[in-house]
């Protein structure tokens, strides 16, 4: 059988892998000079490159579309993931969150794993772009630098984000002209921007620790709950926490979000009074501007105290007790307005793709068109931060060509 595989990242490495492992002719494009570009990149150099944890997990940490991964899923687990790279020799370790990475926290680990992976199995590599795919009689004509003619096709050409590691959306453009629906794209896991100007005063403070409400202005409701580490930017906030609460935001018009921020929250209410008297107690004759350097982060000082509405050059044992409790609930409750998201091309994952109703979720295929096969990105389907989204890519990958090849 010959396959083409188009696009030599996460999802499509493992792909072309897996289908000449199990006989395929496999051919493998990429429009880059290296394989793996954005996968280098992930992790911040470290390679999330799953979660350790059981099906229903990766589930339920997948918000759009997650029943169409059930088949790909089981027959390809996060303790799969694991084996495989082990097996490698690529020891891996787990972390806060049940996130795994390569104990060199090196992505080349990974990128490399993979890339032997297809040598080892005879995957013909092609450098070249392709620039289109058409159905023919006998199969498919793959047009790059010329014209190759193929069985079967698997598209692993990720999304939308990222543009420079080569994730240009020409996967989408191929199942479009082929008729087949592509939803709206939009970043998911991607940092905020704030209505707010403040967090560009705090620009470069990361903040560990921290519990998230975000709460829809529209219902009143909290529509998301998170505890871990954010960073403020010149243009609002970004982190982990903050990737995380993007992928919940439907709809975004400036104001209707707010990030309702607990900056100490393993104290209660009662709890951080006693401490701000305590606090208050000990710089009783300090100015006020200058009595929160034991409690707050340096840079953010001059904002909680504008915010407060305490008069920065008030002596501390002149600060009334509503005054008090004013700032204690402002440090129980900082908000922030979110604006827009950034960018997709600056989104970790692109949300929307190959509509998963054109797909079968136990073979990948194309339902219009027999041959054609999508994995990874490229589909609707995109999880929260931990590892996930990489165990879709490979998930997917591997059903996408143990049907490719039979």
């Amino acid at each position: 059988m010959r396959i083409a595989v188009i696009g030599a990242g996460a999802s499509g490495m493992m792909a072309a892998g897996r289908a000449a492992e199990l006989g395929g002719d496999v051919t493998l494009f990429e429009k880059n000079t290296f394989s793996g570009k954005k996968l280098r990149i992930t992790g911040k150099g470290r390679c999330n490159v799953c979660n350790d944890c059981d099906v229903n997990t990766v589930i339920e940490n997948v918000p759009t579309n997650p029943r169409f991964l059930y088949t790909a899923l089981h027959a390809f687990a996060p303790a799969d993931t694991k084996a495989f790279f082990e097996e490698r020799g690529v020891p891996l370790k787990t972390e806060r969150g049940n996130r795994v990475f390569p104990v060199s926290d090196n992505a080349e680990d990974i990128v490399n794993a993979l890339r032997a992976y297809t040598k080892e199995n005879g995957v013909h590599y092609v450098p070249e772009t392709v620039r289109s795919v058409q159905i023919k009689d006998d199969g498919f004509a793959v047009t790059a630098a010329r014209t190759y003619h193929f069985d079967r096709v698997i598209v692993a050409t990720g999304g939308a984000s990222y543009p420079r590691t080569g994730s240009t959306g020409d996967g989408y453009r191929f199942a479009r002209e082929m008729g087949i629906e592509v939803t709206a794209l939009s970043p998911s896991l991607v940092p905020l921007e704030t209505v707010e100007r403040e967090p560009a005063e705090m620009q470069g403070l990361s903040l560990k620790n921290t519990a998230l409400e975000v709460i829809d202005t529209e219902s009143g409701k909290c529509i998301y709950r998170d505890f871990g580490e954010m960073l403020f930017s010149h243009y609002g906030v970004t982190g982990p926490m903050i990737l995380s609460a993007s992928s919940h935001l439907r709809n975004v018009e400036s104001g209707r979000y707010v990030l309702k921020l607990d900056l100490k929250p393993a104290l209660d209410e009662k709890t951080l009074d006693a401490r701000l008297l305590s606090d208050f107690g000990k710089f009783a004759n300090r100015d006020f501007a200058n009595s929160l350097g034991e409690l707050l982060p340096q840079k953010m000082i001059p904002v909680i105290i504008r915010r407060s509405g305490i008069d920065p050059q008030k002596k501390v044992n002149a600060i009334t007790r509503e005054e008090r409790h004013a700032l204690l609930a402002l440090l129980k409750g900082f908000t922030l307005t979110v604006k827009q998201p950034r960018p997709i091309s600056e989104a970790i994952i692109t949300s929307g793709g190959v509509s998963v109703k054109e797909l079968s979720p136990k073979t990948m295929e194309a339902k219009k068109v027999p041959g054609l096969f999508f994995c990874g990105e490229i589909i609707d389907v995109d999880a929260y931060t931990g590892g996930f989204n990489l165990q879709i890519a490979f998930s997917t990958a591997r059903l996408a060509a143990e049907n490719a090849v039979w």
